[in-house]
């Protein structure tokens, strides 16, 4: 059989593990696939109908039969039953979709090691360092993450940060049939909330940290982390727990686990552990379980992210000395304080730093490294249509970390850009509105920022990181925060000509 051929599923094998009820119709009915949308259903499939937050699947039943589906998953009770189709009925539409794509893609994750990373920031650098230390000791590995997916040699733009579950289970069975031995995965609070990666084995998963962040979605802070916990609530009895013993929910994601528990640290007495022997805007010497290893990466919190790697490639059987070498050997992830010197000497960081956590990571970094003689210059702003709460919080960081600040747009979205600005200025003090400069156009704050600075000045452009585009309206347009900065100093060295 070519690697790439899959075996016909009947719908009676893909409904062997969900709890259902044949309402009408046949269980042998060979399936040509799976779609949880109308629009996507192919002759011969089977089409499950969920109920999310902006659409119900049931309304679009009658669209998935006349597009060729031969079975519905159901869980309300229909009002027509038509000859030739089945109709299942199940509690639970999502759990049971999950359940179904595990079995129509033969169970991927039997057959490739898939470690999850969770947790509100550095799950970006944890996944993709993962990837390219594993791929450099010769393995063939996936990566799922908010900026892209890799499937064996396919690099594919990432929408989401964890995809469906039916594009996870199609692209781990295509991950394996290319033979792929590990995949490294950033599970978001939404798609742990929404079931999205119910059914699927890991092998191992990773707590960074909990900060505020997605309360427009979760309501409460109690909420966000239950929804992260439920990744190491599933974990089987052979999968390892790691988790960071210097954050304060770590030992609550480890409460409910069968997994294997094991810890990291820079502060507390841990499974491993780290200490930062020299940090400087080039990289940074750390002592990890006693040996000392020069990593291309900037800032305590990289410091976290460098041992969450090291130790999950020795939990996965990597000898330490090896690991610690590919680890060296890698370069930041784009969009994670990405730093460039222009001609004229100014450092400028760009970061995808978009909660007040991360923002104030970033922040204490710089400062920390600067001499305190140069002018440092930060370029912020809050998405639209997201957790408004800690816009407010995330201004204060700013105007209080930073010599000079210039508020502006980030992805307003549906959201009017100044009212997102007046509630981000709601949250300086009277006393620092002086080094505040409130800009809606993020081209303009930027080229202000690089006006304003000379040499040996610092300029972060925080908020969007790796993204390539500025999403007003419904409308995206291209945008990129580092192409802007090489673009504003080009214009001004032509301007001074």
């Amino acid at each position: 059989m070519d690697k790439e051929e899959k075996t016909t599923k009947t719908l009676q094998e893909v409904l062997a593990g969900v709890p259902h009820r044949l309402l009408g119709g046949r269980e042998d009915l060979p399936l040509a696939g799976l779609s949880f949308d109308s629009r996507a259903v192919v002759p011969s499939g089977a089409f499950v109908a969920i109920e999310g937050t902006a659409a119900d699947g049931h309304d679009y039943i009658d669209q998935a039969i006349r597009a060729g589906a031969c079975a519905v998953v159901l869980r309300k009770t229909p009002g027509e039953l038509l000859p030739g189709v089945a109709y299942v009925q199940v509690e639970d539409t999502s759990r049971a979709l999950a359940l179904m794509a595990r079995a129509f893609y033969d169970n991927p994750t039997s057959r490739i090691a898939l470690v999850g990373v969770t947790g509100t920031n550095g799950k970006t650098t944890t996944a993709t360092l993962l990837y390219q230390v594993f791929r450099s000791m010769g393995y063939r590995c996936g990566l799922f993450s908010t900026v892209e997916n890799i499937l064996g040699e396919e690099h594919i733009p990432a929408r989401q940060t964890t995809p469906d579950i039916l594009t996870l289970n199609a692209s781990l069975d295509r991950m394996a049939r290319q033979g792929c031995t590990h995949c490294f995965m950033e599970v978001s609070s939404h798609a742990l909330a929404q079931q999205r990666v119910a059914g699927l084995d890991f092998r191992g998963a990773i707590f960074s940290n909990l900060t505020h962040d997605h309360l427009d979605y979760h309501k409460t802070f109690a909420g966000y982390r239950d929804a992260k916990k439920r990744l190491f609530d599933s974990l089987a009895p052979d999968a390892f727990a790691l988790v960071n013993a210097d954050d304060r929910n770590g030992a609550y994601m480890l409460q409910n686990t069968r997994a294997r528990k094991y810890t990291y640290s820079l502060a507390s007495v841990s499974d491993f552990k780290a200490r930062i022997l020299e940090n400087t805007f080039e990289g940074m010497e750390l002592e990890i379980d006693g040996r000392q290893v020069w990593l291309p990466l900037v800032g305590r919190f990289n410091a976290y992210n460098a041992l969450a790697i090291y130790a999950t490639a020795v939990l996965l059987g990597c000898e330490p000395t090896r690991a610690l070498e590919a680890l060296s050997r890698q370069r930041g992830v784009h969009g994670r304080f990405e730093n460039w010197t222009s001609p004229s000497g100014v450092v400028c960081i760009v970061d995808y730093a978009h909660t007040p956590d991360a923002l104030d990571n970033v922040i204490r970094t710089v400062n920390q490294l600067r001499t305190g003689n140069e002018t440092f210059t930060v370029v912020a702003g809050c998405g639209g249509d997201r957790d408004r709460t800690k816009r407010p919080e995330m201004a204060a960081i700013v105007a209080e970390g930073a010599d000079r600040a210039i508020f502006t747009s980030d992805n307003p979205r549906s959201e009017d850009p100044m009212d997102i600005l007046e509630e981000m200025m709601a949250g300086v003090p009277a006393e620092r509105t002086a080094r505040v400069l409130v800009n809606p156009d993020r081209r303009q704050a930027i080229r202000t920022a690089v006006a304003m600075a000379g040499k040996g000045d610092i300029i972060l452009v925080a908020g969007k990181g790796h993204e390539t585009y500025q999403e007003v309206k419904g409308v995206r347009t291209h945008f990129d925060d580092m192409e802007q900065l090489r673009e504003a100093f080009a214009a001004s060295v032509a301007e001074k000509r």
